[in-house]
């Protein structure tokens, strides 16, 4: 009887010894895979850029966002209110884009008018200064063709604007040239004509 009861326990401990050594080997298994196993991360930030357009209607000197009608007041040469037929006047308008402004623009021109201003037409180039005169719009660029009513802006360019480089400076000026000229027009009429100036970002 003590034999058979030995032989259990010696066959008991010999179970245990080899279910001891299948751990053991279970770990070492475990932790061969996990060496051969290894990730890599990436992560991405986004943020959009800045846009902003500006204008100055007095040669530079302040510049604002006039971002609704009817926006900055153009300062015309005289006779601006004292016109009879034949008369000239010029005015200029200066457009950037801001500083921190991320993209190049392209500018698009449209106009409206309120009032009587039946009989003057008008004319807008895009010179090399704030000087706006007949030599000036004759060396300059040609945005909307000599002749357009006031209140039309039909036949008109588009023109680019540069973002500042860098980005934390304002990009480069345009200088824009009005010229105004009256026709067969009413005593006493008054009207006014609104230029807007439409920024569109341009993709990177």
């Amino acid at each position: 009887m003590n034999i058979t009861t030995e032989t259990k326990r010696q066959r008991g401990r010999k179970v245990a010894a080899v279910l001891a050594g299948g751990l053991v080997l279970g770990v070492g298994t475990m932790a061969t895979l996990a060496s051969w196993n290894d990730s890599e991360y990436a992560t991405g930030t986004f943020s959009a850029g800045r846009f902003n357009l500006q204008g100055s209607a007095d040669g530079g000197t302040t510049w604002n966002d006039n971002t609704s009608a009817p926006g900055a007041a153009l300062s015309f040469s005289t006779p601006y209110n004292n016109l009879q037929p034949g008369s000239v006047v010029y005015s200029t308008y200066l457009v950037r884009l801001a500083a921190n402004t991320t993209n190049d623009a392209t500018v698009a021109i449209s106009a409206t008018s309120s009032g009587a201003v039946t009989g003057l037409t008008y004319e807008l180039a895009s010179v090399s200064n704030a000087t706006c005169n007949d030599a000036a719009i004759a060396a300059g660029t040609t945005l909307v063709p000599s002749g357009t009513a006031v209140g039309s802006a039909t036949g008109a360019s588009t023109f680019a604007l540069a973002k500042g480089a860098p980005t934390t400076n304002p990009g480069g000026t345009a200088y824009l040239c009005l010229k105004v000229t009256a026709g067969s027009i009413a005593q006493g009429q008054s009207g006014t004509g609104t230029w807007q100036f439409a920024a569109t970002s341009n993709a990177n």
